[in-house]
């Protein structure tokens, strides 16, 4: 592991106090034109997120309908009710992405699925860095809005579901993020600059509760219009 990932894992609370906890949940607002543009605006404009510490599994609640909910897994996406009856699954759900482009509408599986590995991936950052089979690698530093952030490549393994295998983390010099570069492969490899700001401690653990999500440019500049998404994220709880 990369000076730089103990650094960040450090500066956002330390992997110490991260493995004493196994879930956090919140409350998110979210926004942005990927929404209508995937045919499923107002679905999660305002719902609770519960991610699991330990295992790659999310949960977003209510989800189209106040008595359902979903449960995410890589090998498995699902509508449930809030009792826990199946209502709609999908196994192997990567594969039904196949041929999209970033205008390709998605079922309600498969927004479940994009929103459980995306939060799954945004609440355990930077602490999934220590996970086995992840590889890091500190980059050339990056200047930006007058500053100069250091640089993380992290290489996830196929087992892990996230945007993309090879993803990009920006730091300032306290090792506090600032931003993640990914590809979206579900969205035909669309590009997205990631920023997050705000950060406020939790149980110990330092989490950004702003996130705005905008296309990138081959230079690795953000396109600064439009918004694709954006999340506020309050109620913070970690068990």
């Amino acid at each position: 592991m990369s000076d730089l990932a103990t650094l960040a894992m450090d500066a956002h609370g330390g992997l110490s106090q991260w493995r004493k906890l196994s879930t956090v949940s919140a409350r998110l607002l979210q926004a942005g034109v990927l929404w209508p543009l995937k045919g499923q605006d107002g679905v999660l404009r305002d719902v609770h997120v519960t991610v699991d510490l330990r295992r790659e599994w999310a949960s977003h609640r209510p989800f189209v309908h106040p008595n359902r909910r979903t449960s995410f897994e890589p090998d498995r996406v699902a509508i449930e009710t809030i009792s826990g009856d199946v209502v709609e699954e999908r196994l192997n759900p990567r594969n039904s992405f196949k041929g999209h482009a970033l205008d390709t509408p998605w079922d309600q599986l498969q927004l479940a699925y994009f929103a459980g590995y995306a939060m799954w991936t945004y609440l355990n950052t930077p602490f999934l860095f220590a996970l086995p089979g992840v590889e890091t690698e500190e980059l050339a530093p990056w200047p930006e809005n007058g500053e100069t952030w250091r640089r993380l490549r992290v290489t996830f393994p196929t087992s892990i579901a996230t945007h993309s295998a090879r993803q990009s983390f920006y730091f300032d010099p306290q090792g506090l993020l600032k931003r993640h570069d990914y590809d979206v492969d579900i969205a035909g490899g669309t590009p997205a600059a990631h920023y997050v700001s705000e950060i406020k401690a939790f149980s110990g653990i330092k989490v950004p509760t702003r996130h705005a999500i905008f296309g990138r440019q081959p230079d690795g500049r953000p396109v600064p219009t439009p918004l694709v998404v954006s999340i506020d994220i309050s109620d913070v709880d970690f068990k």
